[in-house]
């Protein structure tokens, strides 16, 4: 029997993105910077270590948005440009290091050699098409893939039980549109969490949700074995929650692994350093500069002068703290298995995906690294997901969570504060008009029932909860607050058109053609209980 149990979470999600009225955008770079640095890496090595009988196991959240955005011909179309410019410019650059800075020369050829490979694998090997290479790798017992809110939104500041329900059934929805199965886990949006969520998801077939810390910590009763064990809720379903040791590894700036000196610098791209008519055949039509991706430097230290980045020094350091990490997880199951009195730990250890990759650029060489040592080198602890603990028959103990998420102090200020307080009345006010209207229209005609269905995915797509944080963090405030602005905007322009029957198929068009998520979507997942069951 093992000494402990590991549940590594990756959540991958990115906000819905997509503008068809430009012919580039900059705000779409964030799909394509992750489909490089992140998700072709990943299936990659995921796949190689399953080819090579050293199969990981772990559980991955692929959000609705970025399915619906990884499966969009056009999004594809773009990236496979963005790919292709790149490439170029890797190639362009080994000349121009050659002769101005050959101490780059290795970040150079790795850059080269990874868009190759990458341009590869997008167009001979996956086709293009990666939700069927996630698909797949499911398939061979390699990820339990979950689910999420349908936009990421926060649900406990959705203000109607039909519009929580909304965003669960249509993620579930969209999950078996895109995976051929229902999910039996969902990652609450944020981890946000408060008591009677726990129903809406019954209801929708899912049999655990992640959660934070505290959630588990200060729920009722106290936890037998803290947050290393998951906890059934009153009615059944699961929730397993973040351990804080190995988030601290990982997540830490000052102790993370992240931070050490070899690894590259992210905040040093080319984009912002090198002469601006050289980089302009690279950049958008408007040549502003931009995060081109290619980095040549390592963190160094907090210093201004920065030293060249050696991609073999940084992948030596990853394999050390692979291995690290592992020891660490021994040692921290050996501990708590003593104190448990017997009991086997559940060390749960969820992250963003695009942590491994985009801001960790050497992320995934970690999890390389991590996972054929788990399997080589040691048998105390077995990598599990949920759904496999779960299956266990291992008994769980009764427990109501707390109310919690995994923000900035542990609860809700991230998304509601005085510089978000706005947007909510606005929000609210399409939840209660979408009930009503669903209520009402028992037996539309055709325009009717694609109004309403536009009007609801109008309505997720204000509710995203990326929209708020990024307010919150300063970053892109004027973007998340137009797409807030715009969505709320067509949402009523279509239900005061709706309302009148004076709707305009010229302008609906267009509208659908723009936010196209959730072809499947049905208008009447926002009826109320009441409504359905007449």
């Amino acid at each position: 029997m093992h000494v402990g149990y590991l549940s590594l979470i990756l959540h991958a999600h990115l906000p819905f993105v997509r503008h068809p009225e430009h012919p580039e955008f900059l705000e779409e770079d964030w799909l394509y910077e992750a489909i490089t640095e992140v998700y072709l890496p990943l299936i990659f090595i995921f796949q190689n270590l399953h080819e090579a009988g050293a199969s990981p196991r772990l559980a991955m959240n692929i959000s609705p948005p970025l399915c619906e955005m990884l499966s969009d011909n056009l999004l594809q179309e773009r990236y496979n440009r963005h790919l292709e410019n790149l490439y170029e410019l890797s190639q362009k650059e080994l000349l121009r290091a050659g002769k101005e800075s050959p101490e780059f020369l290795p970040a150079v050829r790795m850059y080269i050699e990874i868009f190759e490979v990458s341009l590869r694998l997008w167009n001979d090997v996956y086709k293009h098409d990666l939700i069927s290479a996630f698909r797949q790798l499911q398939e061979e017992g390699v990820l339990e893939i979950i689910t999420c809110g349908a936009t990421h939104g926060f649900l406990p500041l959705i203000s109607t039980t039909e519009a929580k329900r909304a965003q669960i059934q249509v993620a579930v929805k969209n999950y078996e549109k895109h995976f051929g199965r229902k999910p039996r886990g969902i990652w609450l949006p944020e981890c946000a969490y408060e008591e009677g969520l726990e129903e809406l998801l019954k209801e929708a077939g899912i049999e655990y949700f992640v959660s934070d810390t505290h959630a588990i910590l200060y729920g009722t009763p106290r936890p037998r074995y803290g947050v290393h064990a998951p906890v059934r809720c009153p009615n059944g379903v699961a929730t397993f929650a973040r351990d804080v040791e190995t988030s601290q590894q990982v997540w830490s700036a000052e102790v993370g692994y992240p931070g050490d000196p070899v690894y590259r610098e992210f905040y040093r791209d080319i984009g912002w350093e090198l002469p601006i008519e050289y980089l302009k055949p690279h950049l958008h039509a408007d040549g502003n500069r931009r995060h081109l991706g290619l980095k040549y430097y390592r963190i160094t230290g907090r210093t201004e002068k920065k030293e060249p980045y050696i991609p073999s020094l940084a992948r030596e350091k990853a394999a050390e703290h692979a291995g690290h990490f592992l020891a660490e997880r021994i040692r921290q199951s050996y501990e708590l298995r003593q104190l448990y009195q017997g009991h086997p730990p559940l060390i749960v250890s969820p992250y963003d995906a695009e942590l491994y990759g985009h801001w960790w650029f050497e992320g995934p060489q970690f999890l390389d690294f991590f996972f054929r040592k788990l399997h080589y080198d040691q048998n105390e602890i077995k990598a599990v997901t949920p759904g496999d603990y779960l299956d266990s028959g291992i008994p769980i103990q009764i427990q109501q969570p707390a109310t919690s998420s995994w923000g900035e102090r542990g609860y809700y200020k991230v998304w509601l504060n005085e510089g978000t307080a706005w947007m909510y009345p606005y929000q609210h006010d399409a939840e209660r008009k979408m009930t009503e209207l669903a209520n009402r229209f028992d037996s539309p005609d055709e325009l009717q029932k694609r109004t309403l269905n536009q009007m609801a995915r109008e309505l997720l797509l204000a509710q995203s909860s990326d929209w708020a944080f990024q307010i919150y963090q300063g970053t892109t405030v004027e973007y998340a607050s137009r797409r807030f602005r715009s969505h709320i905007h067509r949402f009523n322009l279509l239900a005061s058109a709706l309302e009148k029957n004076e709707i305009d198929e010229r302008i609906l068009s267009e509208i659908e053609s723009r936010d196209n998520i959730f072809q499947e979507i049905d208008y009447k997942v926002y009826r109320s209980v009441k409504k359905k069951k007449e």
